[in-house]
């Protein structure tokens, strides 16, 4: 949904939360431990040493994962809560976590797969917006952080669902 605010525009994204699957792998990675450290207990020496083996493993992979999620981090993707954009600033509520984005002058904006990019000077993404109702959306959107600015007669947008 996009309303027009005084200093910019307002939009509502429907899209889903991302999963947090880090969480769930650090849990997993705990938990096979906790099953070791038993293992060790109550198993043969060479059981308990393959199992030993195995966490080793599992944990050299999960830390390489984990450096990965933690590269790709750089970029902020927003997928749903509400957008209060403005020229050259995007901020972001989603309950009560806020992030406020500033576009710099060298920043571009660019519309890919029903979502917003934002890319820096170095031409790497800061920013990707998804979860936007329609196309339209996401072009106003691009306009008013461009610098455009929106006139009386623009004040009511309709869009609607064909």
């Amino acid at each position: 949904m996009l309303k027009v605010t005084e200093n910019g525009i307002t939009i509502t994204l429907n899209g889903k939360p991302s999963n947090d699957i880090l969480f769930w792998l650090t849990l997993m990675l705990v938990v096979l431990a906790i099953g070791v450290a038993l293992a060790m207990i109550f198993l043969p020496m060479k059981v308990a040493i393959a199992c030993l083996v195995l966490l080793v493993v599992v944990s050299f992979v999960f830390n390489g994962y984990k450096q990965r999620i933690t590269e790709q981090k750089s970029v902020i993707l927003i997928s749903h809560g509400t957008l209060n954009v403005q020229q050259g600033l995007i901020a972001h509520h989603d309950g009560i976590k806020q992030q406020h984005i500033m576009l710099l002058a060298d920043d571009t904006v660019t519309q890919r797969d029903s979502s917003l990019i934002v890319y820096g000077a170095n031409q790497k993404p800061k920013c990707r917006v998804s979860g936007f109702d329609h196309d339209k959306e996401i072009e106003v959107m691009a306009k008013i952080l461009q610098g455009h600015t929106m006139n009386k007669r623009h004040a009511n947008i309709k869009m609607q669902n064909h």
